[in-house]
């Protein structure tokens, strides 16, 4: 039975396509009226995952609860009560901007009564109000994705899924795209969003990693960070690649890589890095100590899981 405060939760969710076992032993709960970030590289099982939780996809192990219902026995009316949007979101070129939202509000079930307001609201709240009559196909990507997510909201969805929503996006839309879900979720709506983009990863209130259908990790973004034990340093020092070279031979090096004239050397186990390169004989020019990031902490993780593979192969 799903908790009072969870909206969504899972228990050993698996799919397979054939031999593939594109999802594996996922268990997960995401809390009411938060932001929720699934994220994994290409191909780690973030859209599948989506996808059965939306009730498009059946598991073929574990089960699920979204919304109150289940996801197996239920799909047809958890599609009724959730938001769905992906990249490839189907607007209707030919149509306006308004003639979308209307035609999505009729989709949902909106009440006719209701409509009219639905529709100035959620044009206002995405600032579409001066490109209401303007034909959805000549829209840019950016105003796009305005588009579809205004059409994925009109019903006032207790929960919304965003599956990998600013993929080809630039970077300025991405950045208003992000202040729009926050407005959504101080409203009550509760977000699940799938992404590759580590940077994201910073504007969600908790996280899942998943590498090749399997969970990694679960926590806020700042609890991830700090259960990795990893620190990390900016050196500039001359002969850069050799210095990286030597850095890399050594078992508490985590990652160098090069920005520009600098190199950043991470650690783990919570080794000092300057000691560290102190130690190897290192003569820095200058350094400064660097913010250890949810990429960071995912990339570790991820080297990890491949090491475990390759001492167990």
């Amino acid at each position: 039975m799903t908790a009072p405060d969870h909206i969504i939760e899972t228990e050993h969710l698996s799919r397979r396509f054939g031999d593939l076992v594109a999802v594996r032993d996922v268990s997960l709960a995401v809390r009411r009226g938060e932001i929720f970030g699934v994220l994994g590289p290409n191909g780690a099982g973030k859209s599948t995952t989506i996808r059965m939780l939306c009730g498009i996809l059946d598991p073929t192990g574990g089960e699920g609860r979204v919304v109150g219902l289940d996801i197996r026995r239920d799909a047809e009316a958890i599609k009724q009560r959730i938001g769905y949007m992906t990249q490839r979101f189907s607007l209707y070129e030919d149509l306006t901007v308004e003639e979308n939202l209307r035609f999505y509000a009729g989709i949902y079930g909106v009440p006719r009564d209701r409509r009219r307001a639905r529709i100035e609201a959620v044009l206002t709240a995405a600032g579409l109000g001066g490109r209401r009559n303007q034909l959805a196909g000549t829209l840019s990507g950016g105003w796009k994705q305005r588009v579809a997510l205004a059409s994925s909201t009109i019903h006032e969805p207790p929960l919304l899924f965003l599956d990998e929503p600013t993929a080809g996006v630039d970077p300025v839309s991405r950045r208003e795209f992000w202040d729009q879900i926050h407005r959504i979720a101080a409203q009550g709506t509760t977000v699940l969003l799938t992404t590759h983009y580590m940077d994201e990863a910073e504007r969600c209130h908790r996280l899942a990693f998943i590498f090749r259908g399997e969970l990694l990790d679960v926590g806020t973004p700042d609890e991830i960070v700090a259960r990795r034990r990893l620190r990390v340093l900016e050196l500039e020092v001359d002969r850069a690649t050799e210095a990286a070279d030597l850095l890399r031979e050594h078992p508490d090096v985590e990652e160098v890589a090069h920005y520009g004239h600098l190199l950043r050397l991470a650690t783990r186990n919570a080794v000092d890095p300057a000691a560290l390169i102190a130690s190897l004989a290192i003569q820095a020019t200058q350094t400064r100590p660097a913010r250890v990031t949810v990429e960071d902490a995912f990339v570790s993780m991820v080297r990890e899981d491949c090491r475990r593979e390759q001492a167990a192969a």
